[in-house]
């Protein structure tokens, strides 16, 4: 369970529901997967579509999206680039159709999503889901059309592989208490921000959980050795994984370390770590 985590962490959905259409970005790489996932969702032929997450801005990318119109709106599950810079140019190949987010930076002609936001029209149920964490601003979208519901969970959990907690945006105690609130979505697919889609939220949730647990006791045993700073930490817990990919690791865990000193399990200045 601690080790680094390259699989899917649930069954792979083996189909998807047939008013959801995936487009993949070509951005592929360590952080990204095989890039980065624009989803359509159309309730029956000839509604508008929602569009979750235009990506970057790519024309070629962007241009496909635009061919699904009529579009009726765009919302964003975070802020990150990969996500979010299509924004304005996907924006202008619509003709101006409304983004919603939480971050009011990301809005376009619409009001930011709140825990009070309600969102339903052209045949689809949206209830926006706030799960901080892997940054402040993530939301995922639990979506109903008739009997059937998917829930976009943008990175707070990928198609595999693990995500990472971008301190000091992101932390992990806002995490933690968000993959236990996805570990309530039992048995509905999660369509991720990178990789394939998921059969189980819940399944994902609770592999997720415990592997950060496993990382956060891993954290703790390297602090009892006298290891102390988060290079350190993670040269320590994080010997099985790319170098390339340790910039990454290191946000993860400086995430731990402040949820350790926020515990007073980790006297930051003691190991010389600057903590906002």
């Amino acid at each position: 369970m601690t080790g680094h985590v390259t699989t899917p962490a649930a069954a792979l959905a083996d189909r998807l529901p047939d008013w959801v259409t995936l487009l993949r970005a070509p951005n592929p790489g360590p952080m990204t997967l095989e890039g980065t996932n624009t989803w359509v969702l159309r309730a029956e032929p000839g509604a508008p579509a929602l569009i979750i997450d235009p990506g970057p801005d790519d024309a070629g990318h962007l241009a496909r999206i635009a061919a699904h119109t009529p579009v009726g709106g765009v919302l964003i599950t975070h802020g990150h680039g990969d996500h979010t810079e299509g924004i304005d140019t996907l924006a202008g190949l619509l003709g101006g159709a409304p983004v919603r987010a939480v971050d009011a930076a990301y809005c376009r002609d619409a009001e930011p999503i709140t825990a009070a936001t309600r969102l339903a029209g052209h045949g689809l149920d949206i209830t926006p889901v706030a799960v901080p964490g892997h940054t402040a601003d993530s939301v995922a979208y639990l979506v109903r059309r008739g009997d059937e519901q998917v829930i976009l969970t943008g990175d707070t959990i990928l198609g595999r592989g693990t995500t990472v907690v971008a301190y000091p945006d992101g932390n992990l105690g806002a995490y933690l208490e968000s993959l236990e609130l996805l570990g309530a979505y039992q048995g509905i697919t999660a369509l991720p921000g990178h990789g394939p889609a998921l059969a189980d939220c819940a399944v994902a949730a609770g592999f997720y959980l415990a592997h950060r647990r496993a990382r956060l006791d891993q954290v703790r045993a390297a602090l009892a050795a006298g290891i102390s700073t988060a290079p350190e930490v993670v040269a320590h817990i994080y010997a099985d994984v790319d170098p390339s990919l340790w910039p990454a690791a290191t946000w993860s865990v400086r995430a731990q370390l402040a949820y350790l000193a926020q515990r007073r399990e980790f006297d930051p200045g003691a190991g010389g770590l600057d903590l906002p």
